[in-house]
């Protein structure tokens, strides 16, 4: 989809959905999982470990003797393969219908009726732009500025990420702004993350702060 094709409201956006939904840098089926050192630092801290993502997915990270930090980068490993997974357009979207709503410069709206109803999605040459989906009892709400292109698909670079209360629409926690550095493996193999910068507003008795996430030497498994 371009930005010179204006989009009518109301009209049917599945087949450009699919598009952007299938733009999206995925592994292979035969993803064998790879392995690294893992750094991670704020302000003067730092902290570094081993970690090894199985062709389960699973991570394991060994030599990290701080619960949180552990636990960090247990989760940006995670949340970075289950990304990753390649599910078709039907499998994920198959019982939901889309509809265009209005035209912005962040990109077309696409709003949600069916399984995912409420959730709400914007598009720009075939990238997602932005996502409003309800999980797990509350909003999130990410707008990707900059992605990295693959040459087999798209990952974001640069983005926002929001929790919002779905009853009142407020603020869960400080925004979060990430930027993300993929590389492949072994100069041709899965695209992985291999730094990750999160930086995150103050918010409440939430204080401001910016953590690294470093994955280097990495091998395929």
């Amino acid at each position: 989809m371009t930005a010179s094709a204006p989009v009518k409201p109301g009209s049917d956006l599945r087949d450009q959905f699919r598009r952007a939904y299938e733009n999206r840098y995925t592994w292979d089926p035969g993803f064998s999982g790879y392995s690294g050192r893992c750094i991670w630092q704020q302000g003067e801290q730092r902290v570094e470990g081993r970690f090894e993502v199985g062709a389960d997915l699973k991570a394991k990270v060994e030599g990290i003797d701080d619960a949180d930090v552990l636990k960090a980068v247990q989760s940006q490993l995670w949340e970075v393969a289950i990304h990753r997974v390649r599910r078709s357009f039907d499998q994920t979207h198959g019982e939901n219908q889309f509809t265009a709503g209005d035209t912005d410069s962040v990109g077309t709206e696409v709003l949600v009726s069916g399984k995912g109803e409420g959730d709400r999605y914007r598009i720009k040459d075939d990238v997602v732009t932005m996502v409003h989906r309800h999980i797990h009892g509350t909003v999130v709400t990410i707008f990707t500025t900059a992605v990295t292109d693959t040459g087999a698909g798209y990952l974001s670079h640069t983005y926002t990420s929001q929790h919002a209360d779905p009853a009142t629409g407020e603020a869960k926690g400080g925004r979060s702004s990430f930027k993300d550095t993929f590389t492949p493996v072994s100069g041709d193999g899965p695209w992985v993350l291999s730094e990750r910068v999160i930086d995150t507003e103050a918010h409440g008795e939430t204080e401001a702060g910016s953590q690294t996430f470093r994955f280097v030497d990495l091998e395929a498994l």
